[in-house]
C-alpha cells in the first residue's frame, strides 16, 4: 500500500496533469468532430459508379476498357487533396490529445489498481503516436497516387485500382494504419474500464470509453458515430476542468480506488443509509409502504402510582 505522502505527490501531479490537458482535450473533441464532418463532406460530392455503369464496358465486349468507369472518382480525389489532408492534420491532432488523455489516465488507475494489465500503457503510447502520424500519411500517400493517375495517360481498371488501393505505398500504409489502430483501440478499451472500476470515471463514462475504442478500430457510420469519441474527449475535458455537475469521482481526491457500487448494492443499501462503495451515503427512505413502529405500552409501575394518587385527592 502508498504510503501518505506518496499518495498527496501522486495526487498533485494528477491534478497539474489534469489542469494542462483540460482544454486540449475539449478541443481534441472538437477537432476530431470537425475530422469527420469535413471528410464526409467532401467525399459526399465523390462521382459514384453504379451496377450498370460498372458493367457498361463488359456489356459494350470490352473486357479491359482504356477508360475505367471509376477514372473521374480518382480524378475527383485527386482535385480535393487538400480538404482531405487538412483534415486528416485535424484528426492527428484529436488522436495525439487523446493518446495524452489516455495516459493520464493509465497512469493514475495503475496507481489505484497495480494489477492492471501492463501492456495497457504502451499500446496507448505508441499505438496513439503511430496511428496519428499513419494517419495522416495515408491521405498524403492517396494524394500523390491520386495525383500521379490525373496527369498520366493509363486510366484503365489496373491503374484506378493502383492509385487506390493495390499500389505498393498504399498498402504499406493501409496495414500499418491497422496495427497502430488495434493497439490504439485495445489500449483504449482497457484503460477506459480499469478507470471506471477504480472510480475515476463515472460508469457510463467508461462505457463510451469503450466505444470509443472500437470506433477507432472500426471507424464506420461516418460522421453520425464519430461524434460518440468527439464527445467522449470533451466529457473528460470538462471532468479535467474540475466542472463536472456532480463534482470530482472522490478516486481521484482520494488517491486509492473507490469502485462504483453495483445496482444490487444499490437497492439493498438505500433503506439503511449506508455509505457506498465510492464514498457516497444515500438517505434512508421511508413512505407510505412502511408500517409505523408500535406503540410502547406504559409500564404497571406507572399505571400504579397514577391510581394511588387519583385515591388520595378522592
Amino acid at each position: 500500500m502508498p504510503s501518505a505522502s506518496e499518495i498527496r505527490d501522486q495526487t498533485s501531479q494528477e491534478l497539474e496533469r489534469r489542469k494542462q490537458l483540460a482544454v486540449p482535450a475539449f478541443a481534441g473533441g472538437v477537432l476530431y468532430l470537425l475530422s469527420a464532418v469535413a471528410i464526409a463532406g467532401v467525399l459526399k460530392g465523390a462521382p459514384t459508379v453504379g451496377l450498370f455503369q460498372g458493367l457498361e464496358p463488359a456489356l459494350r465486349g470490352e473486357a479491359s476498357p482504356r477508360v475505367s468507369p471509376r477514372a473521374s472518382e480518382v480524378k475527383f480525389i485527386s482535385h480535393h487533396a487538400f480538404g482531405l489532408i487538412s483534415a486528416s492534420v485535424l484528426a492527428a491532432i484529436a488522436i495525439a490529445v487523446l493518446t495524452l488523455v489516455l495516459l493520464l489516465l493509465a497512469d493514475a488507475t495503475r496507481f489505484r489498481r497495480p494489477d492492471m494489465w501492463r501492456a495497457a500503457r504502451p499500446l496507448v503510447l505508441y499505438g496513439g503516436i503511430s496511428f496519428a502520424v499513419v494517419s495522416l500519411a495515408h491521405q498524403i500517400v492517396g494524394a500523390i497516387e491520386t495525383h500521379k493517375f490525373a496527369v498520366g495517360h493509363d486510366f484503365s481498371n489496373h491503374a484506378v485500382d493502383q492509385a487506390l488501393t493495390k499500389g505498393a505505398p498504399n498498402m504499406i500504409v493501409v496495414y500499418l494504419a491497422l496495427i497502430a489502430a488495434v493497439a490504439l483501440a485495445g489500449g483504449t478499451i482497457v484503460v477506459s474500464m480499469n478507470a471506471q472500476r477504480v472510480g475515476l470515471l463515472p460508469r457510463w463514462m467508461g462505457i463510451i470509453g469503450v466505444f470509443t475504442g472500437v470506433l477507432i478500430f472500426l471507424p464506420i457510420g461516418g460522421a453520425q458515430l464519430q461524434v460518440v469519441p468527439a464527445f467522449w474527449l470533451v466529457m473528460l475535458g470538462i471532468l479535467f476542468m474540475g466542472r463536472w455537475s456532480k463534482g470530482d469521482p472522490p478516486a481521484w481526491a482520494a488517491g486509492e480506488a473507490r469502485p462504483w457500487p453495483s445496482q444490487a448494492q444499490i437497492r439493498a443499501e438505500k433503506g439503511s443509509g449506508e455509505p457506498r462503495g465510492n464514498g457516497r451515503r444515500l438517505p434512508s427512505k421511508s413512505g407510505p409502504d412502511v408500517a409505523p413502529a408500535p406503540a410502547q405500552p406504559a409500564s404497571g409501575g406507572s399505571s400504579r402510582r397514577r391510581r394511588r394518587k387519583r385515591k388520595a385527592r378522592g
